[in-house]
């Protein structure tokens, strides 16, 4: 009985109008996706920022902010600008921080500044960047692990899409240089 109500389903004209639907759909539906991903990839990327490190630029709670990708392949960031790097100790885990500086240039940083007012300067090596956290004291980054290799930066930060309250641009908030 119930392959009776197959078999007339099957033959019926809503069956053969549906699948011309989904036949239309699906190849805009890859397309789509594809685009999605190639944008993803080489264009801009969304990421949420979180925790103290970035504090006061990005909020502690959590800032989703836009990341573009072509400044990093085309070797076009600067000292200032907001990076999204992968981590150099947990490869699945991504930062936000501040490039503090490119290779070839010297940085003064403080090595425990919640414990003492100790300071060292190196000169960051080759194919390298320095990265920063603007809070300091509560910031994991080159300061812990060392130049990072320019190859980990995974494009620069520029837009806060949210909180709705700081919506805007970050070009603005660019921190304090110690590069000589």
């Amino acid at each position: 009985m119930a392959s009776r109500y197959i078999r007339e389903f099957l033959a019926s004209e809503a069956f053969k109008n549906a699948g011309r639907e989904v036949s239309d759909v699906v190849p805009r539906l890859v397309k789509f996706l594809c685009c999605l991903q190639v944008t993803k990839t080489h264009l801009f990327t969304v990421t949420l920022s979180y925790g103290p490190s970035m504090l006061p630029t990005l909020g502690l709670a959590g800032n989703l902010c836009l990341a573009e990708r072509i400044s990093t392949r085309f070797e076009k960031l600067g000292v200032g600008d907001i990076v999204l790097v992968q981590s150099p100790e947990v490869p699945w885990k991504f930062m936000t921080k501040r490039l503090k500086a490119m290779e070839g240039q010297s940085v003064t940083y403080f090595v425990d500044p919640k414990n003492s007012d100790k300071s060292e300067t190196i000169v960051v090596p080759k194919g390298h960047v320095w990265i920063e956290g603007d809070n300091i004291y509560e910031s994991n980054d080159s300061r812990k692990f060392g130049p990072v290799p320019y190859g980990l930066l995974q494009g620069r930060v520029f837009w806060r899409i949210w909180p709705p309250k700081d919506f805007g641009s970050l070009a603005q908030n660019k921190g304090k240089d110690s590069v000589s």
